[in-house]
This record gives structure tokens, sequence and C-alpha cells, in this order.
């Protein structure tokens, strides 16, 4: 958590003529900002968009943090995305991983009423009014039940009915920030709604949650909760406490690289072992759904957002990763054509462009994968991985996202993986979970 404690929220928008309006006047700022910019720049010609971008990252990220649900998982989604946002609004949306303000007493017994028809005193021999953490769209409370320490989450009211609204709310600042057209924000809105809508289902996550830790039980240094269905809802989830620290908090304790390693390790296999063997990912990897527990293993706490492969997305993309399949153009382009990188429209030029282009981004990418181990802490690698990034983002020919609409989550899924491994400076045997590779698709 942060050095100031959020101040404490007795009510959200709810209805979509309150939370249009929290745009709307959010517009205004943005616009004033923008007026702002441009009558400075009359009087210095050299004057960047950095202030700018400040300004516009404070105004928008205050008010999503204040609607909170989908408004602020977007701001934090791109946050996670490097390459699509300007440093400003990625300093100050990342605040959302761990921050916003939380919910007054008398919002959480109207919760647990409507759902229960009883206060969490009625339940629970001791709930902690106070929340303990507050993220996007719930926040944690502890409790204890027949002396078992329990955390208990609880969803904002209205966060799951105002989705679609919100994203659609959200839209012109995507577009205005991102400056993508749009067709293609489109089929990245609904891929995110989709998501979202997920996230929102408690009693979905209780299922996968209790699936995926089952799945997942054998990999070594990795511990789950357990959850309790009786005591969960479609908007509250119960389950064990996990003692534990935050990887930045942990970070400051300045741990030994072995530990780091090993924590990195567990990390690794975790996400592999889910992309290569369940073909379904965990893709929320941001520090926040983390807790490195005193004796050294990895606890996950958030199984919300779930990301499953199909074959024909799978299949091809990491094969191209994980095989020689780049040496060879021919069945690279054919791969690059089924995930849409490529498309049926474009011109002999185009298609040697983008084969180049994405070739070398692979490549990047794939460099853990294709050696037995790999050190995180190799600057080098970020650094060509990031100013790649930055490269293409400036270029015309990427104006456009191109890619079927699962590049969206396993792509967050897997830079989100590389950036924590790098904040471990972690060394890692990277051939424990390979992917399965099927040269006919």
């Amino acid at each position: 958590m942060s050095d100031h404690t959020p101040k404490e929220q007795n009510s959200i928008p709810t209805s979509k003529v309150q939370r249009s309006g929290k745009f709307v006047k959010t517009g205004l700022k943005v616009g004033g900002n923008y007026i702002k910019h441009y009558s400075k720049k009359l009087f210095n010609p050299d004057l960047d968009k950095s202030q700018l971008n400040e300004d516009n990252a404070t105004d928008i990220y205050e008010s999503l943090s204040e609607l909170k649900g989908s408004a602020l998982k977007v701001a934090q989604m791109l946050s996670m995305d490097k390459n699509l946002l300007p440093e400003a609004y990625v300093s100050k949306f990342s605040q959302s991983q761990y921050n916003a303000p939380p919910l007054s007493g008398p919002l959480i017994v109207q919760t647990f009423k409507k759902y229960f028809g009883k206060s969490p005193d009625q339940i629970f021999d001791k709930f902690d009014a106070k929340s303990s953490n507050a993220a996007s769209i719930g926040q944690v409370h502890q409790a204890e039940l027949n002396g078992k320490k329990l955390a208990v989450k609880i969803q904002y009211p209205g966060v799951g009915d105002s989705i679609s609204s919100d994203l659609k709310l959200v839209k012109p600042f995507a577009f205005r920030v991102m400056g993508i057209s749009g067709k293609d924000l489109d089929i990245y809105m609904n891929e995110v709604e989709e998501r979202l809508l997920e996230e929102t289902d408690y009693e979905l996550e209780v299922r996968r949650s209790i699936e995926f830790s089952n799945a997942c039980v054998n990999l070594e240094n990795v511990v789950f909760p357990k959850y309790y269905p009786e005591l969960s809802s479609k908007r509250i989830i119960t389950m064990d406490w996990l003692e534990g620290k935050h990887l930045r908090e942990f970070l400051q304790t300045n741990p030994s690289q072995q530990l780091c390693d090993q924590i990195g390790q567990a990390l690794w296999d975790f996400y592999n072992f889910q992309q290569h063997e369940l073909r379904a990912v965990h893709a929320d990897p941001h520090p926040g759904n983390f807790l490195i527990t005193h004796n050294g293993t990895l606890g996950i706490i958030d199984f919300g957002c779930i990301k499953e492969m199909p074959e024909n997305f799978y299949y091809p993309f990491f094969s191209l990763i994980s095989a020689d399949l780049l040496e060879n153009k021919e069945e690279t382009i054919k791969a690059f054509r089924l995930l849409e990188m490529i498309h049926k429209t474009d011109a002999p030029e185009q298609i040697e462009f983008y084969y180049e282009m994405y070739k070398q981004m692979i490549s990047l990418f794939a460099k853990p994968y294709i050696t037995d181990h790999f050190d995180f802490g190799e600057n080098a690698f970020f650094d060509d991985l990031y100013g790649f990034g930055e490269k293409i983002a400036k270029m015309p020919e990427f104006k456009q996202p191109r890619g079927v609409k699962h590049f969206i989550y396993i792509n967050r899924t897997n830079f989100g993986l590389y950036s924590i491994l790098h904040e471990l400076k972690a060394r890692v045997k990277t051939d424990t979970y390979k992917p399965h590779i099927v040269l006919e698709y």
C-alpha cells in the first residue's frame, strides 16, 4: 500500500447519468489541459507534451479511481502495456494496481445483507470493517471463523452492471490517448469487456480458483488459499488469509539472489504449466495478485481473470516462439496469416515489411524460451524489447493493431510475467514446461 491512505468513499456513482456526468467533467478538464498546452506552446514552440500528459493522466486517473470497476481496470491494463501509452499515463495508472479509495462500513453491510440476508458480524466470529486492501473491482477484509483467519473480498456495488456503459465512456479517452481507429478499438474493448464481465462474477471466480489450484497443486513453491463456496456469493468471496508480502515490499527487504530465483522459478512454472498444459492462463500478472510468504513460496491470491487459448491460436503462436519455424520464411508467413498479423489484402511489399518486423519482434520475445536458463536481471534484453516496442509504436504501419484478439491478454500475460521476473532479477530454468509444437495447424 502507498504511504498515504486514500480517503474512504461512502458512495460510488452507479447510475449511467452519474457515471457519464463524471466522464463529461473529466473530458472538459482534459480539453482544458489541451488548450493550456497549446497556448503555452505559442510562446514556447519547443514545449513537449510531457506536462500535458502528466495533467491528463492525473485528471483521468482521479476520475477512473472514483468510478472504480471496469474504468479503473482499463487504467490498470493500460499501465501494463508500456508500449501503448506515454510514460506519464503508465506511472499514474499503475497506482491502480494497489490503490483505490476504500468503501465505508454501511456499504459493506448492505452488500452482505443483499446476498446472505445477514450482516458480516452474524456470519463471522470476527470481521474487520476496515479493509486491508483495496483494488479495482473489490476490497479485502480480514475475518475469523472457528479460529481460522479468512480473507473476504467484497465487490464494489454497481461494478458488474456498469461495465458495458463504462467501456463506452472510456472509449473516447482510449481513442485519444492510444490514437487507434474505432474498428480496432472495438475488437480491443470487446475482448476486455468479455474478461471483465467474467471478473465480476465471483461465483465463477471461486469455481475457477478451486479448479486451477487443484490443477497446479504439484508445482513447487506455489501456494493457494482454500476457498469457501458456502461463504461466497456473486459479489463476495471468502478464502483463507495468506500471510505474505507483495512484490515491492518483498524487494524492500533486500532478499538474497537465491530467494529471488526461487520465487522467479515458481512464477515461471506457474505460468508456463497453465499455458502449455491447461491451455488457460491467469491473465492478470500484476504484482498485487501475488504474495511472497515468509518461507519463500509464491502465494496466488486472485483468479479473477482467466484467458483460455483456442488451438488455432496456441499452436501457430507457440510454434513460432519455440521451434526453428522462424528459419522457414514460407511457414512463418503462413503462421502470421493464421494469426492475422499479415492480412489477405496486404500487398507483396507490405507482406515483406510485416514479415521482417514480426520476425524481429518474436525472435526477441522468444529468447527465454530458446535456452534452458535465462537471466531476467539482464537489462540489455529489456532495453531491446521495450526499445523495439517503442520503435514500432511510432511507425504508421502499426498505428492500427494487427493480430487476433487473443494477443491482447496473452501478450499482457507474458510481458507482465517478464517484467515481474525482471523486477526480481531472477535467474530461471526455462525448460520446465515446454510448449507443445505442431508444425501443421
